[in-house]
């Protein structure tokens, strides 16, 4: 069992810290909420979506609380979708995410082998928010997931790490800090700029054929920086930034994932291009 203790030791309290405007507030109590008509295995994908739609929370999320927005506006749109919680470290409930993420990975493979087997869908399309934009592309490249999935949409992810506004570097002032994040929250180690798991995950190149991927960011994101190391390089990749879809839109890394309506329609878009209509401010009421 992991002690609380060892989780809020006094530097790791400070990363969990500043990573935690990841979750709502009503995490302790959204967590066991019903989900609201999504997790339906007795979905069947139509023909205007034939792909089931697997939503992948971010650090210090859970299955639930991330997709409280998002998860109803697709089903509403005849989508079936799924959610999954992953990264479960013992002895902390709620916050989820906080695994290796190379095993989280291993988690969602084996969550999108159940939706494929459950639904008779031949592919999947994964939407993840923070971390869950970003570990799909594991699975993606190491694990088998390019023959299971058909577009890739990151929102707000973290591609290629984050200083956390710069309060990485101060890492190595901090004699074993280092040791002691990857010890007691591995994925937030993982995804410091830099890290040893970012580099495997990105040598090579970013994508792998036969994915269509979009990242959506935020030039107000405090979480994932720089905002532009979440995008992607490579063959079918559109990186979108929020505000040169509606300047007004002042959402950073939390409201972007949760309720941010502007992107919850380019989301749309990416799932279903062909059907694509332009993201405007207009679509907030969309």
């Amino acid at each position: 069992m992991l002690p609380w203790k060892r989780v809020f030791s006094p530097l790791t309290a400070l990363l969990v810290t500043a990573a935690a405007v990841t979750v709502p507030a009503a995490s302790a109590q959204a967590a066991g909420a019903p989900s609201s008509g999504w997790n339906d295995y007795s979905c069947k994908p139509s023909a205007a979506h034939p792909r089931p739609v697997v939503l992948v929370h971010g650090t210090l999320g859970n299955s639930v609380d991330n997709w409280l927005g998002l998860a109803p506006y697709l089903k509403v749109r005849g989508y079936c979708v799924f959610s999954l919680d992953y990264g479960q470290l013992e002895g902390v409930p709620f916050f989820h995410g906080l695994g290796p993420v190379e095993k989280s990975a291993g988690q969602l493979k084996d969550f999108v082998d159940q939706v494929l087997a459950t639904t008779g869908a031949v592919e999947t399309d994964i939407v993840g928010h923070s971390q869950g934009g970003m570990m799909p592309r594991y699975y993606l490249r190491f694990l088998g997931g390019a023959a299971e999935v058909n577009a890739l949409v990151g929102i707000a992810p973290s591609n290629h790490g984050t200083t956390l506004s710069g309060f990485t570097n101060l890492l190595p002032y901090f004699p074993g800090a280092g040791n002691l994040l990857a010890k007691t929250t591995p994925a937030l180690a993982d995804q410091v700029a830099g890290s040893d798991f970012l580099d495997r995950l990105n040598a090579g190149g970013d994508t792998v054929p036969g994915v269509r991927y979009t990242v959506i960011a935020t030039k107000y994101d405090e979480v994932v920086t720089p905002w532009r190391s979440q995008y992607l390089s490579g063959p079918d990749v559109r990186n979108v930034l929020l505000q040169d879809l509606c300047p007004a839109d002042l959402s950073e890394h939390v409201a972007i994932g949760l309720f941010d309506r502007i992107t919850f329609h380019e989301v749309a878009n990416a799932l279903d291009p062909a059907r694509a209509r332009p993201t405007t401010c207009a679509s907030a009421f969309d």
